[in-house]
């Protein structure tokens, strides 16, 4: 078979926070980027037959545990910051100070320049606004919550959110990645990385499909930004990780009520606000969901008797902290609940059904446990080094896979950061490539 190769300063597989953050820093400074995206790059639609083909069709973006919960990963431009709830949470200092990283100058610089503040009282939504009044008087300290949102291109009330905002208004990776493309990197979706090519210690490349075709693609720095379940499956295939790669998940439980006055339908942004318990290492926020999604839970939790009061339903989310344990395997998943993961989930839930109690809720139910945090299967200070080189000279890792230690905080703007970070240090002190080089293999270390 006839494979094709071409020469790229750098290639970056993957276009989640981590990877487009990455392509952005290195082709804004000249380098000739090829970025490689398993999924489309079709515009959001904000639909639900578009979300579930980026992100839980089985096989391709959901798996399940080994006790049954499913696990979530976005396949498509932008990672899963197309499909999540666009909280903002900034990267604990003191865990990655325990590794030797600063990311204070990175998280400064992305606090200046993206969207990143609470929503204003007109965007909360009735059922948000009953939650939080619900949580306070059940002694709750629930304040709103950072959120990566552009409030003039907001339209309160069209329940996108969780599709894929068609309007432009929730902040996600594809903005860096068009940012990356302006200023000349290559995008190519649809392209599924095979493995990383390896010569004498050093990564040279990637195998790569590509419309049919098996291609090679060949570049002195060779960045994986293919999440938690992506990068430790192609760094197995490259020859460089274990089969079975231990992880994270940030399991979350929705605990749902009904108010017969309400009539809210769920056209709401999710996770207005909410309360944190950092040492406990449990989260509670509102969840309100489309008409379909709160289907599914109703359904998979056997309480058929409310399939229909989706308009009428208060959703909480509870999310913990797990421990890192279960195995990321080459065609599997599986994420057991530890004794204190449970414990941790009993913890959170009742607080939920507490504070749906003050809201007047009654019909009470919990969904089982689902996940879409996926990290910490390639740990710096054990997969990669303090500047995510992971295996090979000029081979990097930039996704949540590089998270060092159990998380349970939404990862957006830590990836953003460490993307910022890896940028910088890869094109430190290197010269900038002329208009028209000679496409050879450049060393940027």
């Amino acid at each position: 078979m006839h494979v094709t190769a071409e020469h790229w300063d750098a290639i970056v597989v993957g276009t989640g926070p981590g990877g487009a953050t990455v392509a952005r820093e290195l082709a804004r400074r000249g380098l000739r980027v090829l970025v490689l995206e398993q999924g489309s790059a079709a515009p959001l639609a904000g639909t639900l037959t578009q979300m579930a083909g980026m992100a839980a069709v089985p096989g391709k973006g959901a798996f399940l545990h080994g006790d049954g919960s499913l696990l979530v990963q976005g396949i498509t431009a932008g990672g899963s910051s197309a499909l999540n709830f666009a909280t903002a949470s900034p990267p604990p200092a003191a865990m990655f100070a325990r590794h030797g990283i600063d990311l204070s100058g990175a998280l400064t610089a992305l606090q200046a320049e993206l969207p990143i503040a609470p929503l204003p009282d007109n965007l909360v939504g009735p059922m948000a606004t009953r939650i939080a009044e619900a949580a306070r008087a059940a002694g709750l300290d629930w304040q709103k919550l950072d959120k990566m949102i552009r409030p003039q291109a907001c339209r309160a009330g069209c329940w996108r959110c969780v599709y894929g905002c068609p309007f432009g208004a929730k902040w996600t990776a594809r903005d860096f990645l068009d940012q990356a493309v302006e200023h000349g990197a290559q995008l190519r979706d649809r392209a599924k990385v095979v493995r990383v090519l390896i010569e004498q210690g050093r990564a040279t490349g990637v195998d790569y499909d590509h419309g049919g075709q098996r291609k090679q693609a060949h570049a002195g720095i060779v960045v994986l930004a293919g999440g938690g379940v992506g990068s430790p499956r192609l760094l197995h295939a490259s020859g460089l990780q274990p089969a079975r790669s231990a992880f994270f998940s940030d399991p979350v439980i929705a605990v749902m009520g009904t108010v017969d006055e309400l009539d809210g339908g769920g056209k709401e942004v999710p996770m207005a606000a909410g309360v944190r318990f950092d040492d406990a290492g449990i989260s509670l926020a509102d969840l309100t969901l489309p008409g379909p999604m709160y289907q599914a839970f109703a359904a998979q939790a056997g309480r058929v008797d409310r399939l229909f009061a989706h308009k009428q339903t208060l959703s909480i989310m509870v999310k913990i902290r797990d421990e890192i344990g279960g195995a990321v395997g080459p065609r599997w998943v599986s994420k057991p609940l530890h004794a204190n993961d449970r414990a941790k989930l009993d913890a959170g839930v009742a607080m939920a059904r507490d504070v749906l109690q003050h809201a007047g809720a009654s019909h009470i139910f919990s969904s089982h446990h689902f996940a879409a945090h996926p990290g910490g299967s390639v740990r710096i200070g054990e997969g990669v080094d303090r500047n995510l080189q992971a295996g090979a000279a000029g081979l990097f890792v930039c996704d949540a896979s590089v998270i060092p230690e159990a998380w349970g905080l939404p990862p957006t703007l830590t990836l953003l950061c460490l993307g910022m970070r890896l940028g910088r240090h890869l094109t430190a002190g290197c010269a900038v490539p002329a208009p028209g080089a000679e496409t050879e293999t450049q060393t940027l270390m």
